[in-house]
């Protein structure tokens, strides 16, 4: 170069007029990288104590050569080497060993020569003119950092060969530097601008004083608190930029159809770059600077720098995915702008050669050009491409093209160098081997991802950053394979990952499975709107992660962990199997997971009574337990104990998982043999004569006052009958015959509880059996399969065996066993039959029995507040079961319905609040606070009563119902013989009375 810008030399060319800047450019790049190789080995300590090591070896093999087999003659060149080595490299001296060379000893002047010199600092403005508006906070990318440090190394040796500073450049660059406080030249390896000129600007100069290096230092912590504050304001910014771009990428797939679509395709892959570059040294920045700073990281800045790293790998996986479509498309703008490139540039050749005036210039420059246009008529190489740079900078002489114009070819030649390799320029871009070095923030990534609402799809991404690293493992020469230093990283990061993340995520799906399961229980609060929410269904649903060859799947993981969890647990407390069997089924419903059955044999502490136990004393089990209809639950009367037994539907399924399903049916007979002894007892009271004319006589009057009293049975006769009954007697304990009649309804009413809760446990079993039969509509007969088959007897025997156990569940399944409506067809003639009239004069009892029984209720439910609970009770549901279930085999639910019961006890007390509110005294007196007090008590009596017979209605009517849906045709027309006969019967008791 020197050379060619002399004039006391021989000119090959004239180059007066011509500024190989792409030269220029390419000297500065091999600076920089001379630069990079000292400063990796200057910030490598362990490499310097290693080298250490190795040269006090090679001094103790000097002093004994013999001692290790070596010839002298070889320790003397081994030292020579050594010493070379250490100057040189070790001591991070190339780029300085490169500057401070003697440039004038190959007899061509260098430093003295002015031309050289002036074309130096023409090209170093240039190339800084073009360089400047990219550096930009918004729009400076990672190459253009490290541009700008190649022409910072370029102008250190344009200092030091001509033996000055020039002034303006050197202010052009510190301004320049401003925007700059940093530049990353690889991994761990940081440039500042203040130390590079210190060191290598002549010392002479005094170029970078105390007080510049204390403003650069100053400065550096001022972008960086700068830089955090707002991080998340430019997070948001990139990532409502990188979805925009993914969109316009993932829509703009298919082949270019227009010329417009290539150029906004053009711009599109550009763009991808271009966000890939400026987030990755947005990142790198913010990572070094906090380790040359010794600053600490917050972890809502570590957080964030893994965003920026998530979204910067989904331009990575974007232009991965599309690479096809973008190779193909990038082939149509190649041609699209060789063509507008040839296209201008041969409208300058036709005005070159339409000027007569040759010379020697215009012939190079006409050269010149032919050579650029064929070198971009051919396939975009970096040869090809560097050749017609050279020859548009030769070309460009006399002002040829206009400076927009030679900028725009000079643009256009670095878009053919992209887009001949778009895919893997984009891939070098949004590459992050960087990671490496500061794998420490994983740790705390993986610590508060599950804790944090950030997007578990982030894991995809961020372990294909971590496996960018391995390409620079796997380049490692210091082990005897490489792939021992991979395997011992991906083991890291892997035990990282399973540390911090996986088994944290275990514990929280299994704390979620059982709060779910113990959601009955008094828990803290879960409500999402107050404590938050964390999603771990988005984790668990991710597909498996694949990590430097090996896959980590998350769901099977998890699966794996409850399903060892359980089965351990289940084995020290079997009595919980239950308790795990449904955490298995959320598990399945909510998160989707594959849960293996335990094959445990199961075990319940809590039991219950056993329903065989049960069913060989129901003499004793139903006078000594409550029954309550909805829930479904016999609760003990009295116990000596601190708690009190409990019967429900699990209980029962659990005995007959023991027992099996046989004893449903012998549990039917041995109610059907209570059944018998207690409807004697409960003829006899009926047939009593005290009972009986009673009874007739309240009919009686019913029916003839019936208008008057608008169809309601009046309160007052069942309260008479109540009272009047009394007058016959009382028991040891002071009940009267009514209250031992509603005491053995009551009983009856128990056995048909527990008949209905028997036949429900037995559908809970049945449906748990037979839940693994795929479809209970198409079962499959395997006898017939293995008859056609013609397999052995025994086989077809066992097969056989199987059909009848699996047929036999599908139908209990599906049709099950109406025991209610078996024991009504057994008693129900027996009842209506003629000879048994005296209880067709039931249904004349019943608002007897109602208030009997009400005022029984509130006299047990007094006492569940009182310190002597004997006798104490909150639900007697077996009363309303026994009055249905005989108002069915009497069939007298429409003559009792037509008493209006219910209407007139409503009416009754709506009559007593009335009076109780019209009742007045004189203000101020004695008297009125009396009769105040008064009304109160009564008025809260009324509503109570009130109260309870409207729960006796429900009770009642939803025990109706249980025995309501088994009428037929046959049953309707006993049912009108029935009523006729009681007519008969009521009328011929009637008469008898009058005589």
């Amino acid at each position: 170069m020197a050379a060619l810008y002399n004039k006391s030399f021989p000119q090959v060319i004239d180059v007066s007029q011509v500024h190989f800047s792409v030269i220029f450019q390419h000297l500065a790049i091999l600076l920089r990288v001379l630069l990079t190789i000292d400063e990796i080995v200057a910030n490598n300590s362990i490499l310097q104590d290693h080298w250490n090591i190795y040269k006090g070896v090679v001094k103790s093999v000097r002093l004994n050569p013999a001692g290790f087999d070596v010839p002298p003659d070889k320790v003397v060149q081994m030292e020579k080497l050594v010493k070379k080595i250490d100057n040189l490299i070790m001591s991070s001296r190339l780029t300085m060993h490169c500057m401070e060379q003697d440039f004038d000893d190959s007899g061509i002047p260098v430093s003295k020569n002015t031309l050289f010199i002036e074309e130096f600092v023409i090209n170093m403005r240039f190339l800084l003119s073009r360089l400047e508006p990219k550096l930009g906070e918004n729009v400076c990318e990672v190459r253009h950092a490290i541009d700008f440090v190649s022409l910072s190394c370029l102008f250190a040796l344009q200092s030091r060969m001509f033996h000055d500073v020039n002034k303006k450049l050197f202010r052009q660059i510190w301004d320049m530097s401003k925007k700059l406080p940093c530049v990353v030249l690889i991994g761990p390896v940081t440039w500042f601008i203040d130390k590079f000129f210190t060191d290598f600007l002549p010392a002479e100069l005094q170029t970078i004083d105390a007080k510049s290096r204390d403003q650069c230092l100053q400065n550096r912590k001022n972008y960086l608190s700068a830089k955090i504050e707002a991080l998340q304001r430019e997070f948001q910014f990139y990532f409502f930029a990188v979805n925009q771009w993914l969109v316009t990428m993932t829509s703009s797939s298919g082949a270019s159809q227009s010329l417009d679509d290539l150029t906004s395709r053009l711009k599109m892959y550009l763009e991808g770059i271009s966000l890939g570059g400026r987030m990755r040294r947005t990142m790198e920045n913010l990572l070094n600077l906090h380790v040359t700073l010794n600053k600490s990281m917050s972890v809502a800045v570590v957080l964030l720098i893994c965003r920026f790293v998530s979204i910067i790998k989904s331009i990575n996986d974007c232009y991965y995915r599309y690479s096809n479509q973008t190779t193909q498309n990038s082939i149509h703008i190649l041609q699209r702008i060789q063509y507008q490139i040839l296209s201008n540039v041969e409208g300058v050749k036709k005005k070159l050669i339409s000027d007569k005036r040759y010379s020697n210039r215009r012939l190079d420059m006409l050269s010149a050009l032919v050579l650029f246009s064929n070198n971009i008529d051919a396939v975009p190489t970096t040869q090809r491409l560097l050749v017609a740079s050279l020859s548009l900078a030769l070309a460009n002489q006399s002002k040829l093209l206009r400076d927009e114009e030679y900028l725009h070819l000079i643009t256009q030649i670095q878009q053919l160098g992209v887009l001949s390799q778009t895919v893997a320029y984009a891939m070098q871009t949004t590459q992050l081997s960087t990671f490496y070095w500061h794998r420490g923030v994983l740790d705390h990534y993986f610590q508060h991802l599950h804790k944090e609402t950030y997007d578990a799809t982030d894991l995809h991404f961020m372990l294909a950053a971590v496996e960018d690293c391995v390409p620079c493992l796997k380049s490692t020469l210091h082990y005897h394979s490489c792939d021992v230093l991979v395997d011992n990283f991906r083991q890291d990061i892997l035990s990282m990952f399973k540390q911090q993340f996986l088994e944290k995520l275990y514990k929280n799906v299994e704390n979620d499975l059982r709060l779910s399961v113990h959601a009955h229980l008094k828990l803290d609060d879960r409500n999402p709107f107050r404590v938050g929410i964390k999603s771990l269904r988005q984790a668990l649903s991710l597909s498996p992660l694949n990590f430097m060859g090996e896959f980590v799947d998350i769901k099977a993981l998890t699966t794996h962990y409850l399903d060892q969890t359980f089965y351990n647990l289940t084995t020290v407390a079997l009595h919980d199997w239950k308790t795990y069997g449904d955490m298995r089924k959320v598990a399945t419903n909510r998160y989707q997971l594959k849960m293996q059955e335990v094959h445990l044999p199961n075990q319940q502490l809590e039991q219950g009574l056993d329903v065989l136990e049960i069913m060989r004393n129901i003499h004793v089990f139903v006078p000594k337990y409550l029954y309550n209809l909805s829930n479904q639950v016999f609760v003990e009367k009295w116990s000596n104990n601190k708690h009190l037994n409990t019967i429900n539907i699990q209980h029962v399924a659990n005995s007959i998982r023991t027992h099996g399903t046989g004893i449903i049916n012998t549990t039917v007979n041995f109610t059907f043999q209570f059944l018998k002894k207690k409807f004697f007892i409960f003829s006899q009271f009926l047939f009593d004569e005290h009972i009986k004319s009673r009874l007739v006589k309240d009919i009686r009057e019913f029916r003839n006052n019936c208008e008057k009293l608008k169809h309601q049975y009046p309160y007052e006769s069942a309260e008479r009958f109540n009272r009047g009954i009394r007058k016959l007697g009382v028991a040891e304990d002071g009940s009267s015959f009514l209250d031992q009649f509603r005491v053995l309804i009551t009983q009856i009413g128990n056995a048909m509880g527990y008949i209905r809760m028997v036949r429900t446990g037995g559908l809970h079993f049945c449906s748990d059996a037979i839940s693994f039969v795929p479809d209970l509509e198409e079962i499959i007969n395997f006898e017939e399969l293995a008859k056609a088959d013609d397999i052995s007897e025994e086989v077809n025997e066992s097969f056989a065996q199987f059909d009848s156990s699996i047929g036999r569940l599908a139908k209990n399944v599906g049709e099950g066993s109406d025991y209610f409506r078996m024991l009504v067809d057994v008693f129900a003639p027996e009842f209506r039959d003629n000879k048994n009239m005296h209880l067709l004069n039931f249904y004349a009892i019943v608002p007897a029995l109602t208030i009997n029984f009400v005022e029984h209720v509130i006299i047990c439910k007094e006492k569940m507040n009182k310190k002597n609970k004997i006798g104490a009770a909150f639900t007697d549901d077996g009363f309303a079961m026994g009055l249905a279930y005989i108002l069915k085999l009497l069939d007298q639910n429409s003559q009792f319905d037509a008493l209006h019961w219910f209407n007139s006890v409503t009416r009754k007390y709506a009559t007593d609040a009335q009076q109780q509110n019209n009742k007045t005294s004189a203000p101020g007196s004695d008297d009125s606070e009396k009769l105040l007090q008064t009304r109160e008590l009564a008025l809260k009596r009324i509503i109570l009563y009130r109260r309870e017979f409207d729960l006796l209605y429900y009770s009642l009517s939803s025990a109706r119902i249980f025995f309501r849906a088994g009428s037929s045709r046959s049953d309707q027309a006993d049912n009108k013989t029935n009523e006729q006969a009681t007519t008969g019967g009521a009328a011929k008791e009637d008469g008898a009375e009058e005589k």
